[in-house]
């Protein structure tokens, strides 16, 4: 089927938002390494999402849209202050597609923007296992954006999220961990569609938990919801792109620097938006 103007631009409108989300954890992000600790780390994601919201309700057709993203990731622990912190760089890397009903609008594929953060821990008990930090995200809009694409990896507008964490080992067995981030949108002056978007604040809610098999093997399991924030566009106000996910996975270390994480998710329920039937992640890292 084709699909009309109105339609149209609520899919635009939900690529968008889709990506104006805030930051999702890892289980054990929040655990805290040694001063002058270095981390390399990589990311990569594939995704798919064949249903489409207008508010709770799917729109008919077969509009359909597959992301292969990734984020190479540098961290480096050190103490300021007497506090443990955490300077950090993100570079994000993929490619989305549109298929189905929506193949019209192509693909874009290239660098998105570059994400600087600092985790600081106000709390840092290794001895307890207990830890709770702050991060900013500063996303500066270096990604790969065109006005006339209907889809970018890039967003052409600055975004902080700041986001507060908590991590307690309750057992020698098991872990909890939790986080809420607040994402504040700069304005997109040159937007698709024309004019400039605005978005009002965002939220999300996470946890995770790990069960230990030993020193070296754990299964994990988490949900999250997020609430990105309405938007405006040519005085037009769309309502937010609100989703609930969840994903298990496990978590192994093959040497004593190294650990690889294995997870998969799907979405429970979103609105104005596309909604994921598969996520799979793989996150590699290595200690020097």
């Amino acid at each position: 089927m084709k699909f009309n103007l109105k339609i149209t631009t609520a899919i635009l409108l939900a690529a968008f938002a889709s990506q104006a989300k805030a930051v999702d954890l890892d289980a054990g992000d929040y655990d805290v390494a040694p001063a002058g600790t270095n981390l390399a780390l990589l990311y990569l994601q594939s995704a798919s999402r064949d249903a489409l919201y207008a508010g709770s309700d799917k729109l008919s057709g077969d509009p359909k849209l597959d992301s292969n993203v990734g984020i190479a990731r540098f961290v480096h622990y050190t103490d300021i202050a007497g506090l443990r912190v955490a300077p950090q760089i993100l570079v994000p890397f993929g490619e989305l597609k549109a298929k189905g009903d929506i193949s019209a609008l192509g693909s874009a594929s290239g660098l998105g923007d570059i994400i600087l953060a600092a985790p600081v821990w106000l709390l840092n008990n290794p001895e307890h296992k207990t830890y709770f930090g702050l991060t900013p995200y500063l996303y500066l809009p270096t990604g790969n954006y065109d006005k006339h694409d209907a889809l970018n990896l890039g967003e052409n507008r600055y975004k902080l999220d700041l986001q507060a964490a908590y991590s307690q080992r309750l057992t020698d067995k098991w872990a909890w961990d939790a986080a809420a981030d607040l994402i504040f949108y700069g304005q997109n002056n040159d937007a698709v569609g024309g004019g400039t978007l605005k978005q009002n604040t965002g939220y999300q809610l996470q946890t995770n938990t790990r069960y230990f098999i030993n020193d070296r093997l754990d299964l994990r399991a988490g949900l999250s919801y997020t609430d990105a924030g309405d938007t405006k566009q040519n005085g037009i106000k769309t309502q937010s792109y609100q989703q609930t996910k969840f994903w298990v996975g496990t978590a192994y270390s093959p040497t004593a620097s190294t650990n690889v994480i294995l997870t998969y998710g799907r979405d429970l329920a979103v609105e104005n938006g596309f909604k994921e039937n598969n996520r799979i992640n793989v996150r590699l890292l290595k200690v020097f």
